[in-house]
């Protein structure tokens, strides 16, 4: 809700109401609001591609899995039409009760992101790949007991600062999606609330980008910060225990 509606006040405002440095901010905010709200209930699981690499990864179950995307996705489906509903008189007025994906007064862009005009279909799956990799480096690296992880009381806020940085550097060809669960149900919303299905079939199909390039992101990232710090750290630990056993066998 943050986040759609700060970018509906930006769109219909005409810019007079708000730029992207108040997207980036509410986005930022409505991510630490949620993993504040849902921390202690399910580990604040709001996005579709870090859920599916924490099943991958054997850390929940397929049961949980289900659970936890069908949650995300009511949650989201349910944000865009209380957005739609919030702006409701602002949206016609600024269509003329035509609403559009492209053109002068296109709207569907505040529900859901699409490529820049200047972007390939491969470039904008390489942005989102790429900034879903510093998303779940950031989340692991705030999160990571075994490493320096941030007070618990501070990680929701860390986490939408990371939001807030992804969106203040990687935004420009894409919209910064980084999660399934973000883009996809308010995108099956604007189809259903007048759209049409010239959400899905814009842009060469775009739809599946944020779908697809977020996971495999995710996935990725893991992979990475596993390599690079997640392996050393048991490396460390593991040494610091021999140490420990060592001392206690000469004593």
């Amino acid at each position: 809700v943050f986040g759609l509606s700060s970018v509906a006040q930006v769109v219909l405002g005409k810019g007079n109401t708000g730029h992207y440095l108040s997207i980036n901010m509410a986005f930022g905010i409505g991510a630490t609001l949620g993993v504040y709200a849902a921390g202690g209930v399910s580990g604040a699981h709001l996005n579709a591609a870090i859920t599916i690499t924490q099943c991958v990864l054997g850390n929940i179950s397929w049961t949980t899995l289900a659970a936890y995307i069908i949650g995300q996705f009511l949650g989201s489906f349910m944000a865009a039409a209380t957005v739609f509903a919030l702006y409701y008189d602002a949206i016609y007025d600024y269509t003329n009760g035509n609403l559009t994906v492209s053109g002068p007064t296109a709207t569907a862009m505040i529900f859901s992101t699409y490529p820049a005009p200047n972007v390939s279909l491969q470039g904008a799956f390489f942005t989102e790949f790429t900034a879903t990799v510093m998303l779940i480096l950031g989340v692991l690296v705030i999160h990571d007991e075994k490493n320096n992880a941030a007070i618990k009381a501070a990680q929701p806020m860390l986490t939408g600062m990371l939001i807030l940085g992804i969106g203040l550097g990687m935004g420009l060809n894409t919209g910064y999606a980084i999660n399934p669960s973000r883009d996809l149900p308010p995108r099956i919303f604007t189809a259903i609330a007048g759209w049409g299905t010239a959400v899905f079939t814009a842009e060469h199909s775009w739809w599946w980008v944020p779908v697809a390039a977020p996971i495999l992101g995710c996935l990725f990232g893991v992979f990475i910060y596993k390599l690079c710090i997640d392996f050393h750290n048991h490396s460390s630990h593991e040494t610091e225990h021999m140490k420990e056993q060592s001392s206690t066998d000469v004593s």
